[in-house]
């Protein structure tokens, strides 16, 4: 067991906030990532499409672009969030656009000022109902946030930590004799979110990773996230993750790497008539699922 607190944190965390992580989990984990990753190009290779996904979300929604944000360029970026991509299309036939995008707008506003993260995400859900068909909204906002800025925001999505239903990377990589029956009493907040992130950082550089961190990062959360799926998974999770043979297959789809089919253009993102959102302009990111 290690018990780590992010040093020269760039926003206000709780000083005595300790997340207790498993140290043999997260090597087990590191191992069979860096195995499984290597028929498909090896880890910097996810960790090079991760930063096209960052550099899409920074081309459309950056330095004050999201009020020029058309209702094509958003599906683009849905189509690399995965539980967006899936149950977005009814919400977006039954509303305007640009009630979306203003949301969003809210949500970028004033995002250099990391003591009002927790309240823009809060708002931001907020405006949408509470309810399991709309559990999406959380994910969206998280991930807009984190792909603006890596380096400012960590991922703060369901998948990571979900205190409500006790799910999520946190509880698989928590240090615990018994997992399942073990009481984390975290709140599924920017601090929680942090500390977990300059944690995660910090075992990166013992195992001699030093740039790209927030990516490895990811795709490290994304691997562990995807062996509870393949392990535990039950009926629920596996309708959203197909069975597949490729150990990195869910890895990807955690991380919306599997967006486009780089033959046609289209992406996983369907509409509500059932058709399948075509990527707008060709971009690098049409290119990101290894293969």
């Amino acid at each position: 067991m290690f018990r780590l607190i992010r040093k020269s944190e760039p926003a206000p965390v709780k000083p005595d906030l300790i997340l207790d992580l498993s140290g043999p989990r997260l090597r087990k984990a590191l191992e069979n990532l860096i195995e499984s990753a290597e028929p498909t190009g090896g880890v910097e290779r996810y960790v090079g499409a991760l930063a096209l996904k960052a550099s899409l979300f920074e081309e459309i929604l950056g330095k004050g672009r999201v009020g020029d944000m058309e209702e094509a360029e958003f599906l683009d970026l849905a189509s690399f969030i995965t539980p967006v991509r899936r149950r977005i299309g009814p919400w977006l036939a039954a509303n305007r656009f640009e009630t979306l995008r203003q949301r969003i707008a809210a949500l970028l506003d004033g995002w250099s000022d990391l003591t009002t993260t927790g309240a823009r995400l809060a708002a931001f859900t907020g405006a949408f109902p509470e309810d399991r068909e709309h559990r999406w909204v959380r994910d969206l906002g998280a991930e807009i946030l984190h792909f603006i800025a890596p380096d400012r925001y960590p991922l703060m999505t369901r998948w990571v930590w979900d205190r409500g239903v006790g799910t999520g990377v946190l509880r698989e990589i928590w240090f615990a004799d018994d997992v399942d029956t073990a009481r984390i009493d975290a709140a599924d907040d920017y601090a929680t979110f942090a500390t977990l992130s300059g944690e995660l950082e910090d075992f990166l550089k013992d195992n001699g990773f030093f740039r790209d961190l927030p990516f490895y990062s990811d795709l490290l959360m994304a691997h562990v996230y995807a062996g509870y799926i393949n392990d535990r998974g039950g009926q629920y999770l596996r309708s959203d993750f197909t069975t597949s043979g490729d150990p990195m297959a869910h890895t990807r789809r955690m991380l919306g790497l599997d967006a486009v089919n780089t033959e046609t253009g289209r992406t996983r993102l369907k509409l509500i008539d059932g058709t399948a959102h075509v990527l707008g302009e060709p971009r690098q990111v049409a290119q990101m699922e290894p293969s």
